[in-house]
């Protein structure tokens, strides 16, 4: 009994020496738990204290943002405000210039009015002498009276007939230089109903990437996806170090267009292999295609022009993916029309017809294919080929002068087209390199023996070559027109075609003293 009381009390001390140690341990295990919710606690708080800090740095630098924004709208909007003004100036002066042109016609009616007074008075003179010689040969010749009439009357013919082609060649001088000024008045009241500002634009020839890491996805493993997609568009796709941008190289706008898209439809998707590449191209010029279309159709609707055929809507939406010297083809042929609308109305001639011509007068820019012929001669063809009327192939022929001008619309293309691309920012060319074309051109046509003078007109598309008739003969001419173009050809570098014409002419001199 002894034993097994001491092992029950064994037991029993055990136990409760366990509970103890368990109590100990939780005690100890509370105060870890309390230990670890103060650090959290005041770690919570360090981080928020840090958030709200960021915050207050980011509104801070959003606002300053905000400021440079709406810093930069009003800086804007004062400089509208000065183009404004500058615009409303040169209206008040243009107004003020028409004004005193108007004073002078007037003047010029006084004079004239002097003038038909003078020749009345004149006239009159004439008949008082006339009876005075009649009085006299009858008396002195001892003529009858209808043979010295007859005799007076061929005699005074003769003297009026002077004087009538005096006079007339005065008037006509005056008439003359009364319809320069009334020409230069429509043109002046044309441009300025019709002035738009113009920018000069530029093609897209640059791709802009996020990172350069997408430069190897579009590569692809040995190049395939790059080489897939260079077939696919017909576009030359540089990838060199240049940061975050991809080059596109093409003479056409409108493949290089379909590049981009793709590109940019490629990059957004991220599946990029050349099986993918096809499809997406395929799809992009089905789209561009459509747009052209659009854009075409959208354009005879604002113009106001109906009964266009199809093929050449198409060939004007072509137009806003071609440019000539940095002006959009597209934006310049609707301003032509529209200029030429203006000017036909001026006129009192059919606006309808003159817009339409206007309208398509680069046409011959925009084909399918390339043919070796001037794009005014192309866009005539083309115009006929699709039953335009024939002042309207006519005007479009020979707004460069390639053919003779048949109709009253054909002058007015003319000059709307050198409106249009010669306002001041109209065009991308720098003034030094112009000049220089010009002068060399001028100085090939002084190169050659017998030339009196050579004059570079028309923008620089044609050479007028004037030379002396003494040293040239006709034949000589016409070799030496062809061996100025074959000079032209191989020696410059200019844009479009030069026309070479040589006049030769023979002029005799006499003088009554």
């Amino acid at each position: 009994m002894d034993v097994l009381s001491i092992v029950i009390g064994l037991i029993i001390g055990a136990a409760i020496a366990s509970v103890v140690v368990s109590i100990i341990y939780k005690k100890g295990l509370d105060k870890k738990g309390q230990q670890i919710i103060e650090d959290a606690k005041a770690e919570g708080e360090v981080q928020k204290k840090e958030k709200l800090l960021q915050a207050k740095e980011k509104f801070l630098q959003l606002k300053e943002e905000h400021e440079k924004v709406i810093t930069e709208r009003e800086r804007k909007i004062n400089d509208l405000e000065n183009r404004a003004k500058q615009k409303n100036d040169a209206a008040s002066k243009q107004i003020e210039d028409v004004k005193r042109k108007e004073l002078e016609i007037d003047k010029l009616r006084e004079a004239l009015n002097h003038q038909i007074e003078a020749t009345e008075k004149k006239e009159a003179e004439i008949e008082k002498a006339h009876r005075k010689q009649v009085e006299q040969l009858q008396v002195i010749s001892g003529l009858s009276a209808d043979e010295a009439k007859n005799q007076l009357m061929e005699a005074l013919k003769a003297e009026a007939r002077t004087e009538a082609m005096s006079h007339i060649k005065d008037i006509m001088d005056e008439a003359k230089i009364n319809a320069n000024k009334e020409a230069r008045k429509i043109v002046v009241q044309t441009i300025q109903r019709v002035a738009t500002e113009q920018a000069v634009e530029n093609a897209v020839s640059v791709f802009n990437i996020e990172s350069d890491e997408i430069k190897g996805r579009i590569i692809g493993r040995e190049g395939r996806n790059i080489r897939a997609l260079e077939a696919a568009t017909g576009v030359e796709i540089i990838v060199d170090d240049t940061p975050e941008a991809i080059i596109l190289s093409c003479f056409d706008p409108v493949r290089r267009e379909i590049a981009r898209l793709s590109l940019h439809q490629l990059v957004t998707d991220g599946r990029i292999h050349p099986a993918r590449i096809e499809e997406v191209v395929n799809k992009t010029k089905k789209q561009l295609e459509e747009e052209i279309i659009e854009v075409g159709k959208r354009t005879c609707i604002d113009l106001g022009i109906h009964g266009l055929h199809p093929e050449l809507m198409r060939m004007i939406g072509r137009m806003k993916y071609r440019s000539s010297y940095g002006q959009n083809l597209l934006q310049h042929s609707r301003e032509v029309a529209n200029l030429c609308a203006t000017m036909a109305s001026e006129l009192g001639l059919n606006a309808k017809v003159a817009k339409r011509a206007g309208l398509l007068h680069d046409i011959g820019k925009v084909p399918d294919d390339d043919p070796e012929l001037p794009h005014a001669i192309l866009g005539m063809k083309l115009a006929e080929k699709y039953n335009e009327k024939p002042d309207i192939c006519n005007a479009i022929g020979a707004h460069h002068d390639e053919i003779e001008m048949t109709t009253i619309i054909s002058p007015i293309v003319q000059v709307c087209d050198a409106i249009s691309g010669a306002r001041p920012g109209a065009r991308r060319e720098i003034m030094e390199s112009y000049i220089k074309r010009i002068k060399e051109l001028e100085g090939i046509g002084m190169s050659y023996p017998g030339v009196e003078q050579a004059y570079a007109i028309q923008a620089g598309r044609e050479l007028r070559v004037i030379v002396e008739s003494g040293k040239i003969s006709d034949a000589e001419a016409d070799t030496l027109s062809f061996d100025m173009a074959q000079k032209i050809q191989t020696e410059m570098t200019y844009p479009g075609q030069v026309k070479v014409t040589v006049i030769r002419e023979k002029r005799a001199v006499n003088y009554a003293k």
